[in-house]
């Protein structure tokens, strides 16, 4: 039976700025990812936004990790060739009954430390964006985006460099604590003909996303859910691609699962409208029942008139792992967190965005939980 220092479940971007993270501190890291490539999952069918932390409440995790995350995300895609821009934001107040809440997101802001940001009237805004319509908006030039594929991509390559081994057709199926370690089966290959493997490790990492519930419910923990929430966005065509700049967000709202449909402009160029949110019961189930194009127009309509149903074609989806349930109309923390009754498990629950932003820091702040089990 082999046996490893840390055994990372999950190679989304969280798991692999993880295993980045900890293969310069430890020999004998392995990350396993059920999917047939890295970054399979939520870490790439989202909008690639380097989000600027404005959004989470003061002193949480997501508060924290994001403001950093975003300076560091900022410099390790300049410095490593992941395609990114440094585009800015606008948040939207579309009247004038929606700058209270503009003004609340914006001291928000402030007090997370966001560099930069402030409130703009109407003329600015159509200075920066000349096709949308707005009483007024915040402006955050911290906010960016990038290609997610690449990133993920770059933690991968990174952490194979730093000795880290990553394996993909890798599926846990059992863990059991152990005097000293975690016990670990793991289906390798595909399903018809997959060889079980086991090793033991001294601490296991759970980065499974989607599925990080039922990783924990193999070590007796059924206290934490994940609720699948699917997102879809429609792209924009071509000949109207360059209607925006940037990124337009319009004010969230508190009864929203999402910050609302927003126009995203790619590294590629292209411009996306989405994502929708609805919650579903099958963490795979990306394509039935899509929303109607209409709804779309709808959502941005007020921001970006000239927009119409000729213009828009259904593009991606992804899926969100909600930790809260249907009804429960509240944002939710990140969960980083040694297990209350296996320790030499570190839980990650619910990392959803701003994970992609934050994976950096998410990394030194496992990091640092796994110091004390492995040292």
């Amino acid at each position: 039976m082999d046996r490893v220092n840390v055994l990372i479940i999950g190679g989304g971007v969280v798991g692999c700025a993880v295993a980045r993270e900890l293969a310069a501190r430890w020999k004998d890291v392995f990350l396993v990812e059920a999917a047939t490539y890295l970054g399979a999952g939520q870490s790439t069918r989202n909008s690639g936004v380097i989000h600027s932390g404005i959004y989470y409440t003061p002193g949480s995790l997501k508060a924290r990790l994001c403001v950093r995350g975003n300076r560091l995300v900022h410099e390790f895609c300049e410095a490593h060739g992941v395609p990114h821009r440094a585009c800015g934001k606008l948040i939207i107040a579309a009247n004038q009954a929606e700058l209270p809440a503009l003004e609340a997101l914006c001291e928000n802001g402030r007090t997370n430390g966001v560099p930069g940001l402030r409130i703009i009237d109407r003329a600015r805004t159509h200075t920066l964006e000349p096709h949308i319509e707005a009483f007024a908006a915040i402006e955050l030039p911290t906010t960016g985006i990038l290609n997610a594929e690449e990133l993920v991509k770059a933690y991968a390559r990174h952490a194979a460099e730093r000795g880290a081994n990553l394996l993909t057709r890798a599926r846990v199926t059992a863990l059991e604590p152990a005097a000293d370690a975690i016990r670990a089966r793991i289906a390798i290959g595909e399903a018809a003909s997959a060889q079980e493997e086991t090793i033991e490790a001294r601490c296991v990492i759970n980065c499974a996303g989607l599925f990080a519930d039922e990783i924990a419910a193999m070590l007796g923990n059924r206290r934490y859910r994940i609720y699948p929430v699917r997102g879809e966005y429609c792209e924009v065509v071509r000949e109207k691609a360059d209607l925006i700049h940037a990124l337009v967000y319009p004010v969230p709202h508190q009864m929203s699962l999402t910050l609302g449909l927003h126009l995203t402009r790619t590294t590629a160029g292209a411009l996306w409208v989405g994502p929708t949110a609805e919650y579903i019961t099958d963490k795979k189930d990306y394509e039935r029942n899509r929303h109607p194009i209409a709804e779309f127009v709808e959502g941005v309509k007020s921001m970006l008139p000239e927009i119409t149903a000729a213009d828009l074609r259904l593009a991606h989806t992804g899926i969100r792992a909600k930790p809260v349930p249907p009804g429960e109309n509240r944002v939710a923390d990140f969960i980083i967190t040694p297990d209350e009754n296996v320790p030499r498990a570190i839980q990650l629950i619910g990392i959803e965005s701003p994970g992609l932003t934050s994976a950096l820091t998410i990394a030194d702040y496992v990091a640092s939980l796994a110091a004390d089990v492995i040292s």
